[in-house]
């Protein structure tokens, strides 16, 4: 979407009534925490058989004493009529500024391309809308994740051609079969293994053939993992560090929880890396350096591959290897609002901004400053 088109669309809208707006899963209820903390309102969007966590649970009541953060909500069939001209019509009526979240890319990419999505989302979007298909490792004939992390100089995990050329422990990560949106996952240390694994769950409709031919093998980088949540601004031009998690997912919880003793019960159940939840969690202070050193080197290879680049909020997924020295290795990047809540529980915002700040009350916050200064037109697309 143009600049001129943002600011057509912003032409229309009442300024003192701006909505943040996202889809009703993720992190909108975050987003919609933010929105009031910022004097903003906010609307939800959510499908069928999906809305009472915001439409009863969240909702914002009055009386008797003042409770929930959820302000509307707009129901449809599917998440994928969001699309639809009526729907978005809607949303301009409303003074929606989209924040667009990972649940928002994968039920749309079900059914829409990534350009459909980009073409026919007629509501300025917080943040960089073209960048939001850089997530995927995929992507041909545009700027993926691979190409963003080589051009900032940010190691990550050594890509293998082929299953032929494995010669240490890699993690396979190739299109689930059955749960189009998620991934199957498997690790190998030799070809034979690799043959031997992925055959199993190609037997046990984990995985196709047609989707193991399309799988990213990376090396498996040891060491505890940390999602570095940052936050750069246009308005201040400046990155911060909203705080710090970890995830916890199934089934690999349980692989963790087990004792040796039932290693070989185990060994042919398939390892599952579908998202349960985040923890939050520190870094060593003398790692902080670093770490804003990687997240500036992306932000600025970001800015360069896709104009105008980063807008608010992104995560660089890594491992800490061991060293010495230690070193981050990155081997994810979320490009949009991170999927946790918890990074308020982490001290590196209030250490900026002398109190806890969560995410989705920063991205209100650079609303409201772009709003007040008039240069909303610098934080949508």
């Amino acid at each position: 979407m143009s600049t001129e088109y943002v600011a057509r669309a912003l032409a229309a809208y009442d300024r003192s009534q701006l909505a943040l707006c996202s889809i009703g899963s993720h992190s909108a209820l975050e987003v919609a925490y933010g929105a009031r903390a910022a004097g903003l309102r906010n609307l939800v969007v959510t499908a069928k058989g999906r809305e009472q966590t915001y439409a009863r649970h969240f909702a914002v009541h009055a009386t008797p004493v003042p409770r929930g953060c959820v302000d509307a909500v707009l129901e449809l069939g599917a998440f994928t009529e969001i699309l639809r001209d009526d729907v978005q019509q809607e949303l301009l009526r409303r003074n929606a500024l989209f924040v667009p979240n990972r649940s928002f890319e994968v039920y749309l990419r079900q059914k829409h391309s990534y350009d459909e999505i980009e073409e026919r989302m007629l509501v300025p979007f917080f943040g960089n809308r073209r960048l939001l298909r850089a997530e995927e490792r995929e992507e041909r004939g545009r700027v993926n994740q691979y190409e963003l992390l080589q051009r900032a100089g940010i190691r990550h995990p050594h890509q293998f051609a082929s299953p032929a050329e494995i010669d240490r422990l890699v993690m396979v990560k190739a299109p689930h079969a059955r749960v189009s949106f998620e991934r199957a996952f498997f690790l190998a240390a030799s070809p034979g293994e690799y043959r031997r694994v992925s055959g199993r769950l190609i037997d046990d409709h984990v995985l196709t053939a047609e989707a193991l031919a399309t799988a990213i093998i990376e090396e498996y980088a040891l060491g505890p993992s940390v999602n570095l949540n940052f936050f750069y601004s246009p308005l201040l031009r400046e990155l911060e560090l909203c705080g710090t998690d970890t995830r916890r997912q199934t089934n690999l919880e349980g692989f963790r929880s087990l004792p040796p003793s039932a290693f070989e019960a185990v060994r042919d159940i398939a390892m599952s890396l579908e998202e349960a939840g985040h923890v939050a969690v520190t870094i060593l202070e003398s790692m902080l350096e670093p770490a804003f050193e990687m997240g500036e080197r992306f932000v600025a290879a970001a800015r360069e591959m896709s104009p105008p680049g980063v807008i608010g909020p992104f995560a660089l997924q890594c491992v800490i290897a061991a060293g010495p020295p230690k070193e981050l290795i990155c081997y994810d990047v979320s490009l949009r609002i991170p999927g946790s809540p918890g990074t308020r529980f982490t001290p590196y915002s209030a250490y900026r901004w002398g109190r806890d700040v969560s995410v989705g009350e920063r991205i209100a916050m650079e609303v409201v400053m772009a709003r007040d200064t008039d240069r909303l037109e610098d934080v949508l697309t």
